[in-house]
């Protein structure tokens, strides 16, 4: 009895423990779980608010004008001179339509808030318009016009017309009204955004100058990182002895990998610029810079892609009779080459969405221009995200979230590829 009693008791606390250790896993399993749940909570919400503040961006609010290309002010000689046509004042042109249709407006404050309804960009339009084509002189044709970045705002609703009154009185939301209901207001694709440079004016902003300083920019690091860190992986992995110095660069390779960004970007300050006398500001410092930082990533990503070269690939082709180099050069790297590439993509990544380095060599000045190569001062999109965060106006707040959404999206299609490339490629042993 004694036995039985004892061996009744020892599986009721097994069982007693079975269960407080299922309790505990169950627990964990919830914490997990609850982790990964407000984690991907606060990525929607993140995802949402940058969607919601920043679609509007990609579409501009436009004026339609019945605009007429006045020969006395735009070729007064009639000589189609293109340098007489592009001084020519477009300002005045735009305005004679405006007067027609409010000439109730007469003082000179109220005409020039009147004025303001369209972008000062629209003379921009029109002279490219003239220039392009010269027959215009002497037509009146109807045009949709930029409009004003506030207007844009209030028709977007960003602006509430009862702020708007508030801040410009009623005579905005008035003729604003007035012609909505002559059908004069509509939405166009905002080409602009994609095409133009920095603009003091929002609705003239664009990220076209950012995108070609950020390509220079990873084309100068992709040329500098990618073979000087398979290079130096090969050496490393393949031909490097196994000493001291040896270990110690190894330890500094992983070690420059957790370096902050931006003492990559004093130590460009200090070498490619003050030392050498580099451009500031120009895509190939940026490039330079960049490359010191993703250099660590790329060394470590090729030694793992070599290490996963199985011995016997090696062995078969020194059986044969190739050397050391032949059989590295014609065997490993072709096998080990698709976990350089992904390595190196995810360094690139890392490096677009950089600015902090950036910042410290220049990159962060206002560049109207689009750069026409890498030794032309520019900026790059990460750089000109954080200058249009810190503007007052309402209407860079949209255009800082579109921003965002396209860096995203270069970023999410850089990381995607490395994900296809490494499945499509991937070889295992």
């Amino acid at each position: 009895m004694s036995m039985s009693k004892s061996q009744s008791r020892t599986a009721e606390k097994v069982e007693a423990s079975l269960k407080r250790r299922y309790a505990k896993e169950k627990r964990f399993k919830m914490l997990g779980l609850t982790a990964i749940g407000l984690g991907l909570l606060f990525v929607l919400v993140l995802f949402v608010s940058i969607i919601s503040n920043g679609y509007t961006a990609f579409v501009q609010t436009h004026i339609r004008l019945d605009v007429t290309f006045d020969a006395d002010i735009i070729d007064p000689d009639g000589t189609r001179d293109p340098a007489v046509l592009r001084r020519a004042d477009y300002r005045q042109i735009i305005r004679a339509p405006l007067r027609e249709l409010f000439p109730e407006v007469s003082g000179r404050r109220e005409k020039r808030e009147l004025y303001a309804l369209v972008s000062s960009g629209a003379e921009r339009q029109l002279s490219a318009m003239v220039l392009d084509d010269p027959s215009l002189i002497g037509q009146t044709r109807e045009l949709w016009l930029m409009a004003d970045d506030e207007v844009d705002m209030v028709v977007k609703g960003h602006i509430s017309r009862e702020n708007a009154i508030a801040n410009r009185g009623e005579r905005l939301v008035a003729w604003l009204e007035k012609l909505e209901g002559e059908e004069r207001v509509g939405s166009r694709f905002n080409a602009t955004f994609f095409t133009a440079g920095d603009s003091r004016e929002p609705e003239q902003s664009g990220i076209g100058g950012a995108v070609a300083g950020s390509f220079y920019t990873l084309i100068v690091t992709l040329l500098l990182s990618f073979p000087i860190g398979v290079a130096a992986a090969v050496y490393l992995e393949e031909f490097a002895p196994r000493n001291r110095l040896t270990d110690l660069i190894e330890v500094n390779i992983n070690n420059l990998a957790a370096v902050p960004s931006i003492v990559f970007g004093l130590l460009g300050l200090a070498m490619f610029i003050n030392v050498f006398g580099m451009p500031r500001s120009a895509p190939l410092v940026g490039g330079l810079v960049l490359t010191l930082m993703t250099l660590p990533t790329i060394i470590i990503a090729a030694r793992a892609a070599l290490k996963s070269v199985p011995p016997s690939i090696r062995e078969a082709a020194l059986g044969v009779g190739a050397s050391k180099m032949q059989t590295i050069m014609h065997h490993v790297l072709p096998l080990a080459m698709p976990g350089m590439l992904t390595g190196a993509i995810i360094g690139m990544a890392q490096a677009l969405g950089e600015t902090a380095p950036l910042l410290m060599i220049g990159m962060v000045a206002f560049i109207v221009d689009i750069p026409g190569g890498p030794l032309d001062p520019a900026t790059v999109l990460p750089v000109q995200i954080y200058l249009w965060a810190d503007s007052p106006e309402r209407a860079f707040v949209e255009r800082t979230s579109a921003a965002i959404m396209v860096l995203l999206a270069f970023l999410i299609t850089m990381n995607a590829l490395a994900v296809i490339l490494r499945r499509k490629f991937e070889r295992r042993w």
